[in-house]
């Protein structure tokens, strides 16, 4: 592990180590008013380790922006003592924390959305779900949104990152994959638009720069960070030439000078595993545009993080269902030591079983 262990300095900040904690949805925001949960703060603070970045799940900007019901999210301020303790359980143990900012767009329900129609760039056929107290339901209808209407999106990204800088965290992440707004927008199989948000490449990224222009002037490019999926399908998203929409996408975020571009290869398609042993394909095509840290995810192992990091096709890698099972997963990665299998059926809601009652490996063998 001579690559993965070794410092990198990803904008404002110098990581002792590259194993990042991927952005997960745990559907754990079971408070009322969608404060943080303690558990939550317990589950950071147990993957926290000195020197390394977790990327909170995906936190919802606006009530109009939440697909499921438990995710998190930060639109009041009653919720900013919930997000400071969990960013006071990473630094405790010496880690940076950046929050995932994201609005669902088309994929909700209006029991998540307080009774409005969710809001897409276009009305495009859509057959996914959103998860209410019924569970996970069909999506409402969706409706286009009016040009006039953007400009109050951006602001709750805006807004939304303040509170993150409020609650003490270390940057922000925009959540441009999966096929949520963002990525509604960059891509052509969801955008539609005959306006300036529509049509050529140039146009499908304005909402893209702009949510990106909102954060940067809350933490400026050096403690901001994208995440995109250019070969995602989650959420019906679709491009016709993905390979020269998202190398475009790289191209623009690199002249932002933002800390990172995180990207999800192709062997991960929303909850399920694609293609195991499938190679990274996407920071091949796209680091050439971008100059900046890449961080890898989708499908690695300790070898295979090495193996990238060592090529110089990424900078760091993210690790997602190996962090739910194992809280001392770079201890274990640099060690070479065996993981503790995740569970499946505790990834999405419950409670702090097969949560935050993994041992770490020390503790495993003390017992």
């Amino acid at each position: 592990m001579a690559h993965l262990f070794t410092p990198k300095k990803v904008g404002a900040y110098t990581l002792s180590h590259r194993v990042v904690l991927a952005p997960m949805t745990r559907l754990r925001t079971i408070q009322p008013g969608d404060i943080p949960s303690p558990m939550m703060a317990d589950f950071y603070g147990q993957r926290a380790s000195e020197g390394g970045l977790e990327i909170i799940e995906g936190v919802s900007i606006s009530i109009v922006a939440r697909s499921y019901l438990g995710a998190a999210s930060f639109y009041h301020d009653g919720q900013v003592e919930g997000w400071k303790a969990i960013a006071n359980a990473v630094h405790a143990k010496g880690g940076r924390v950046f929050m995932q900012l994201i609005h669902g767009g088309r994929q909700s329900h209006v029991e998540m959305t307080g009774g409005v129609d969710p809001v897409a760039p276009s009305v495009v056929p859509f057959e996914g779900v959103a998860l209410t107290k019924d569970g996970f339901v069909p999506a409402s209808p969706h409706r286009a949104l009016d040009i006039e209407e953007i400009p109050g999106i951006i602001e709750e990204f805006r807004v939304a990152a303040q509170r993150a800088l409020d609650a003490g965290f270390d940057g922000v992440e925009l959540h441009g994959a999966n096929g949520y707004l963002v990525d509604q927008f960059i891509q052509d199989g969801t955008n539609k638009r005959a306006d300036a948000y529509g049509g050529p490449i140039e146009n499908r990224v304005r909402f893209l720069r702009e949510a990106v222009e909102a954060l940067i002037s809350v933490w400026g490019a050096d403690r901001v960070g994208v995440r995109i999926s250019p070969s995602g399908e989650w959420g019906g998203i679709s491009d016709s030439n993905p390979e020269a929409t998202f190398s475009y996408v790289a191209k623009v975020l690199n002249d932002y000078k933002i800390a990172y571009l995180h990207v999800i290869e192709p062997r991960i398609k929303g909850d399920e595993t694609l293609h195991e042993g499938h190679a990274p394909v996407a920071v091949k095509y796209l680091r050439p545009h971008f100059t900046g840290p890449i961080i890898a995810a989708g499908g690695f192992d300790g070898a295979s993080a090495e193996a990238i990091v060592a090529s110089g096709d990424a900078d760091l890698v993210a690790f997602g269902r190996h962090f739910t099972s194992n809280p001392d997963l770079p201890y274990r990665v640099k060690h070479k030591l065996p993981l503790t299998p995740y569970v499946r059926a505790g990834f999405w809601g419950g409670d702090e079983k097969h949560y935050t009652d993994f041992p770490t490996y020390e503790a495993a063998a003390t017992a």
